[in-house]
């Protein structure tokens, strides 16, 4: 099934019902208003016809174009042939697991944002799903409100504008308006998330922020995930940037950009 549109692309992958069978909360959209396709293309890879059905209808009411897949196989064709802006994917899918999806995108350097959803709600999958670089996490049952809502705050975190500042500690320079980060000039790719929360640290280096005020600065919504959902994207940052790395830890409080002499 598919609804096509122009303009930039995002990607909802398969939400499967919840453990008890159960759909996403919330009432059923009564009207759907013609797609305004400056917000991009959906493409949602859901194998519930009832589920994909109920989402498409919320995306397509907030403005959104969608196109459906049912498989990860399709589902990363689709992310190679319509370029996304944002990716939401299913842990689990009829032909394997989502992870995978986001694995081979992050290994083709490929790094648009991704949001997982699924209804294995322990701590250790959701650690699982942000140390492949997922930039958020929604667990089920969930509101499509609420879902609607997380897309465009990825989406927006993702193309917001910045200044021109070139941000830079030691051999690491992070550059907002481009995007991009390099350490001793080489380039180093990080997820929109881990992007978003280095620009918070080094643009007041030496400042102490807790982790709720992290969450709320770069995640853009306190009440999302718990102090591990920092702490992971801290990790991964460190794994990635090595001893170059400027976020030093605050035992205790939280974390903070080291501040040069």
């Amino acid at each position: 099934m598919v609804a096509t549109g122009g303009g930039s692309v995002s990607v909802v992958f398969g939400l499967r019902k919840h453990a008890a069978g159960r759909l996403p909360t919330g009432p059923w959209p009564t009207s759907v208003r013609a797609v305004d396709t400056s917000r991009g293309l959906v493409l949602v890879v859901e194998d519930e016809p009832t589920i994909s059905d109920l989402v498409r209808r919320y995306l397509t009411a907030a403005g959104f174009g969608v196109h459906l897949e049912t498989t990860v196989a399709d589902g990363l064709a689709a992310v190679r042939r319509l370029r996304p802006a944002v990716v939401l994917l299913d842990v689990g899918l009829p032909d394997g697991e989502g992870t995978e999806v986001c694995r081979s995108m992050r290994a083709a350097g490929d790094w648009t944002p991704v949001l997982f959803v699924t209804a294995r709600d322990d701590e250790v999958e959701r650690v699982l799903g942000l140390e492949l670089g997922a930039d958020d996490y929604v667990t089920k049952p969930f509101s499509p409100r609420e879902l609607v809502a997380r897309v465009r705050t990825v989406v927006r975190r993702s193309t917001a504008p910045t200044g021109p500042k070139v941000l830079r500690d030691g051999s690491v320079d992070l550059d907002p308006a481009s995007r991009t980060l390099t350490v001793e000039g080489r380039a180093c790719h990080l997820t929109t998330t881990e992007f978003n929360l280095l620009e918070v640290l080094m643009t007041s280096p030496g400042k102490v922020f807790d982790r709720a005020e992290l969450l709320a600065r770069a995640w853009g919504h306190a009440d999302y995930g718990t102090s591990r959902t920092v702490d992971v994207h801290v990790a991964q940052l460190r794994a990635k940037l090595g001893e170059h790395c400027p976020v030093e830890t605050v035992r205790g409080i939280g974390y903070r950009a080291r501040r040069r002499p």
